[in-house]
């Protein structure tokens, strides 16, 4: 997070700096383009000096969740939570049933993600009306576990040696063997649980890990990880919105 938070931080003063150039921004004492160059230089600095950050790992030492027997050791990884006065087996059909017609901003995110293109059916660039887990295990993800009215784990691939490609489509016994020099590993989940303090209502978390094999793997993702960190997380949030929506629709 201090590397997200650095490099936002940079590119803010990027910003500021760039429309300074245009016209000096007097009210945050920016009074010459001179002045202003030098803080757009500034800004290129701390940019670098976050993209630069190292990383922390973190080690799962006593497994409670599938994602965490699937993914122990992690690099990177957000975490979000909701609560919905349903119970578990009708929010359990709102998380495998949602689409990302449903999730607001999700086509705008993930457009700008894909910087346009168009591309094909993906995760990011999924079918209207379809169910959005189903597109994501039809395409680049797998099934790691699933306990239904509990927890589901999807895993997939987002970084890979140069020239790799997969002979086939992995398992989760592939997934979780790999190890070799030159990947990263992203696994996510959705869990829910009751709320003994509240009867009949959910807790709904969803938690994203991604795991580099070298360091190598680890600074190339960080790199992105920090520039997509902001979007990744306001559609998790959004997600979780709309599973809390087609719970409580009326049927």
């Amino acid at each position: 997070m201090p590397g997200v938070v650095t490099v936002y931080f940079g590119l803010a003063v990027v910003f500021l700096a760039t429309v300074s150039l245009l016209r000096p921004l007097a009210f945050l004492a920016i009074r010459s383009r001179r002045v202003a160059l030098l803080i757009l230089a500034l800004g290129v600095l701390v940019v670098a000096i976050g993209e630069l950050l190292p990383t922390e790992e973190t080690r799962v030492t006593e497994p409670r969740t599938h994602l965490d027997e699937f993914m122990p050791v992690y690099q990177f990884n957000e975490f979000h939570s909701v609560r919905v006065k349903a119970p578990r087996e009708q929010v359990y059909r709102a998380i495998k049933s949602v689409t990302a017609d449903e999730i607001t901003f999700f086509h705008t995110l993930v457009w700008i993600r894909r910087m346009g293109r168009s591309g094909p059916e993906s995760i990011l660039n999924p079918p209207a009306g379809e169910p959005i887990l189903d597109v994501a295990t039809r395409t680049s993800f797998i099934v790691l576990a699933e306990e239904p009215d509990r927890e589901i784990v999807l895993g997939t691939l987002v970084g890979a040696p140069e020239g790799w490609k997969p002979s086939r489509k992995g398992t989760p016994a592939d997934f979780k063997a790999l190890h070799q020099p030159g990947f990263a590993l992203a696994a996510m989940n959705f869990r829910l649980e009751g709320d003994e303090a509240e009867p009949g209502t959910t807790v709904v978390t969803t938690e994203t890990r991604v795991y580099a094999t070298d360091a190598n793997s680890r600074d190339r993702f960080a790199r992105y990880w920090r520039v997509i960190y902001p979007g990744s997380a306001l559609i998790r949030r959004m997600w979780l919105r709309a599973i809390v929506n087609r719970t409580l629709a009326p049927h």
